[in-house]
């Protein structure tokens, strides 16, 4: 599995001969990528707002993924129609990638606008194998945590079942988890490798993360946290 990130919470991640990207939203300081350079088989949306759905209307003609309420916005607004919506705790099968949709605890209004909703925030749990109850020590799966806070579905559901190798959790605080929040997060989610997103976007959510690391080391976490430069690839098959 290959992870590139592309600043604040936008992710291409590529399952065998499938390629997924998470909230498309080049416009980001981290990033010298044209979304046009950028080809998925399929687009993941953890929720309605601007700095996630931006570039959307780019990639008209690509397959998306979002709750039902976004996906119905995407038609309307964008002629995106080739859109799966699907609900959390849902498991779709998409090429060679099994993505389940996870609960995140945020707000969720279409571009940030007042009174229209995009139902219910999520993340995304991607796996080469499809979850079950029997572990598999051989599977390589990544969380993209969304815009979220801190909550226990992490500790309680998503490590134990789910188990994510790799995570990728938002540390800019203001809108999100900050730092330590975040490093809870990682504690509990028992990944090998995590990733910090969604900072440094704008001025809310600068941050040193050299913080996200001590606080991920007071945790007692045996996480290794990978400050990625935007456009920068990871593969989670090198060592994990």
């Amino acid at each position: 599995m290959e992870l590139t990130w592309f600043g604040h919470s936008t992710w291409r991640v590529e399952v065998g001969e499938t390629t997924l990207l998470i909230d498309p939203f080049f416009d980001n300081p981290k990033t010298d990528t044209d979304p046009e350079e950028v080809d998925p088989d399929h687009v993941l949306l953890t929720h309605g707002h601007a700095d996630h759905i931006a570039d959307v209307d780019r990639y008209r003609g690509t397959h998306f993924v979002a709750t039902p309420e976004l996906a119905g916005y995407l038609g309307d607004q964008y002629d995106i129609d080739d859109a799966t919506g699907m609900n959390l705790g849902g498991t779709v099968e998409l090429g060679d990638a099994y993505v389940t949709m996870v609960r995140a605890d945020h707000s969720n209004g279409i571009d940030t606008g007042y009174g229209t909703s995009a139902g219910m925030p999520a993340g995304y749990v991607i796996s080469d194998t499809k979850p079950t109850q029997v572990a598999d020590e051989e599977s390589e799966t990544f969380y993209h945590a969304g815009d979220t806070s801190l909550h226990t579905e992490m500790r309680d559901v998503i490590a134990p079942f789910l188990e994510p190798d790799a995570v990728a959790v938002p540390v800019g605080d203001h809108f999100t988890m900050g730092p330590w929040q975040a490093a809870v997060a990682v504690d509990w989610l028992d990944a090998d490798v995590a990733f910090p997103m969604h900072y440094d976007t704008f001025p809310p959510i600068e941050i040193d993360t050299d913080d996200f690391v001590r606080e991920v080391e007071a945790t007692g976490s045996p996480a290794d946290v990978e400050v990625l430069d935007g456009d920068e690839t990871f593969h989670l098959s090198e060592g994990y």
